[in-house]
């Protein structure tokens, strides 16, 4: 529990939200960059993709030599060649797409598409000028135009279907991320309307009896409601951990002593990345459906720490009597929101567990604990 704050002027609430507006001060949603376009092909330069074109590049030439000597007469020097030939031409072309990519992804799909096999073509051109000029000198043979022709009109059909097949994979990856994000956002603005409710009620019953907390609320629930429209993402644990405070500290105002709060938190989690508004509605639950209902009220116990790689959170919470159907359906639904969710984030590398032992209830949530890059903005406090 806070200590109280004296009493503020009327209307600073409304000047310092302004304030915080123009200057995008303690947001939740950061600073946006410039909106940029889904990438128009894969990151050719990370090794998955540059393995599977070495691979596709084999496996052309193995049907070239087969399509020209036959299993009988197959010539392993002829195979030799022609995969060296058409290595030369994927290695640079690869390169020189991994640098576009960003200049690609600014570009309209046909003239970046467009450019695209402009760039392959033009190293196969090269590279099959090469070949042909060096066998006529080896050879002391004129230059053999009609087979450089025909070899690059080849190797443009074998680029252009695989420049094909490398956007659709692209697009269709760029689509899922989509739906992905579309779906987190849709799971994640399901919680808005239930902990608006709560709050209101929680505001409405302090105005008329104690202003001042009724002011402290209304300015952690402006934090909480920034918070709850940023863009749904994986966020910094210590954020999280802010969040989670000032929801306690709203419930906290309407409940007094009857809600106890422990925190046993490891050091060094400040930068572990969580999905945003992952503790408050667990929270939420641990106060709605347990210390809420109970006369004396109760101890919420909320543990993190990290093992083998994990971040391990458990919410620990008071229960009444056996619940109503009403009480179960509403925290089955919260629950089964917070586990699509996570499978939207994190797929199946999570366990998430809950149930009543006793008269107790247990949230026990496993993650991979990944840190941020990069962790900009306060720190939130962390109280032991």
């Amino acid at each position: 529990m806070t200590s109280p704050q004296p009493a503020r002027p009327s209307g600073i609430i409304t000047q310092q939200v302004r304030e915080n507006v123009a200057e995008d001060k303690d947001s939740a949603r950061p600073s946006v960059a410039p909106e940029s376009r889904p990438p128009f092909l894969p990151d050719l330069c990370s090794v998955s993709a540059l393995t599977v074109l070495v691979l596709m590049g084999e496996l052309l030439a193995l049907v070239l030599a087969l399509a020209v000597d036959g299993l009988r007469e197959f010539s392993w020097q002829r195979l030799g060649l022609v995969s060296m030939t058409i290595q030369w031409v994927i290695l640079p072309s690869a390169a020189l797409l991994c640098r576009l990519r960003p200049h690609l992804a600014r570009m309209p799909a046909r003239l970046a598409g467009g450019s695209s096999f402009a760039v392959v073509l033009a190293v196969m051109v090269a590279v099959m000028g090469a070949q042909r000029t060096w066998f006529a000198t080896v050879a002391q043979a004129p230059f053999d135009y009609w087979r450089w022709l025909g070899d690059s009109l080849l190797g443009a059909i074998c680029a252009g279907v695989v420049l094909r097949y490398a956007y659709v994979q692209q697009q269709l990856r760029n689509q899922q991320r989509a739906e992905l994000g579309a779906r987190i956002e849709a799971l994640q603005s399901r919680i808005r309307p239930h902990f608006l409710f709560n709050s209101m009620n929680s505001l409405a019953s302090l105005i008329a009896i104690d202003p001042q907390r009724a002011e402290r609320l209304v300015e952690d629930l402006s934090a909480l409601f920034r918070a709850s429209l940023a863009d749904p993402k994986l966020v910094p644990l210590a954020q999280e951990l802010s969040l989670a405070r000032r929801y306690l500290e709203i419930e906290g105002l309407r409940l007094g002593d009857r809600l106890q709060q422990r925190w046993d938190i490891a050091d060094g989690l400040e930068r572990v990345q969580v999905p945003g508004l992952l503790l408050q509605p667990l929270l939420e639950n641990a106060v709605l459906h347990g210390v809420a209902r109970l006369r004396g009220g109760g101890e919420i116990v909320v543990g993190l720490a990290v093992s083998r790689g994990h971040l391990q959170l458990t919410i620990d919470n008071p229960l009444p009597g056996e619940p109503v159907d009403s009480d179960r359906t509403h925290n089955g639904m919260a629950l089964e929101n917070i586990r699509q969710r996570l499978a939207a984030h994190y797929g199946s590398r999570y366990r998430f567990e809950h149930g009543r032992n006793g008269d107790r209830y247990r949230v026990t949530l496993e993650l991979p604990a990944r840190e941020a890059k990069e962790f900009a903005g306060d720190r939130a406090e962390v109280a032991p």
